[in-house]
């Protein structure tokens, strides 16, 4: 009898150590729920709900890296819900295009590299860059930079590659408590390989990070290029203000 006293009350310890280490967080396997606050949605409802967000967004600032002929791609973009953008595009060593878009009005600032070294760039279009090297003036015909930057002002340039793979979404773990942006990690495939994105799991469900592969620019070209986009700022007041020329 007091064997089976003594297996009780370890038992009923064991018991009450296992509920106390719950409550607390305290077991190593107790992680918070790794899809919470989605845990009722699948992996493709939560990405849509997450598009949706980020779409209906005000404003955003998103920060992309990608590559290109030319080098490495680095463009830091300001943009608001009815088209008003900013952009600072550096491609490499070939240099660097500041766009600022309002009222559908665009004006370009670029360094001779950058504007210099458009594909249909001939002897006279070289020379013609060089006077607008570092003012502001409206992009030449045919600049695919200021193009491309321009692109950039568009967040669909980024979702819109993005929303059809929607339906290949697998939740994973969030990022741990306490960081800056808390946030559900979820991956899906494509034909050009896997994408990860990163949706917030506080406040709106806004896309927070996208690793993607981003079909090539142009027409003819095909294939497709990895890059990554950091999403941010949302919501936040923006203005561009028209620079002088």
């Amino acid at each position: 009898m007091r064997l089976l006293a003594r297996a009780s009350t370890a038992a009923l310890s064991a018991a009450t150590a296992l509920a106390l280490a719950t409550a607390c967080g305290m077991l190593p396997e107790d992680a918070p729920d790794s899809t919470a606050p989605y845990a009722r949605l699948t992996g493709p409802e939560v990405v849509n709900k997450a598009l949706a967000a980020t779409r209906a967004a005000k404003s955003v600032r998103m920060a992309v890296e990608t590559t290109s002929p030319e080098g490495p791609v680095e463009a830091f973009v300001a943009t608001d819900i009815r088209g008003a953008c900013t952009v600072t595009l550096s491609l490499g060593a070939t240099g660097t295009l500041e766009l600022v878009r309002t009222g559908g009005t665009v004006r370009i600032r670029s360094d001779i590299g950058t504007t210099a070294t458009a594909p249909a760039a001939t002897a006279k279009t070289a020379t013609d860059t060089a006077g607008r090297a570092g003012r502001w003036t409206k992009p030449a015909p045919g600049d695919h930079h200021a193009e491309l930057a321009e692109r950039y002002c568009d967040r669909e340039t980024f979702l819109g590659p993005f929303a059809p793979q929607s339906g290949t979404a697998r939740k994973g773990r969030t990022t741990a408590p306490g960081s800056d942006a808390p946030a559900l990690t979820v991956t899906g495939k494509a034909a050009e390989g896997k994408w990860t994105a990163a949706i917030a799991t506080t406040g709106k469900p806004f896309l927070l990070k996208l690793e993607l592969r981003l079909p090539h620019g142009g027409t003819g070209g095909g294939g497709s290029t990895p890059a990554t986009v950091e999403f941010s700022a949302f919501d936040q007041p923006f203005t561009a203000n028209a620079p002088r020329t």
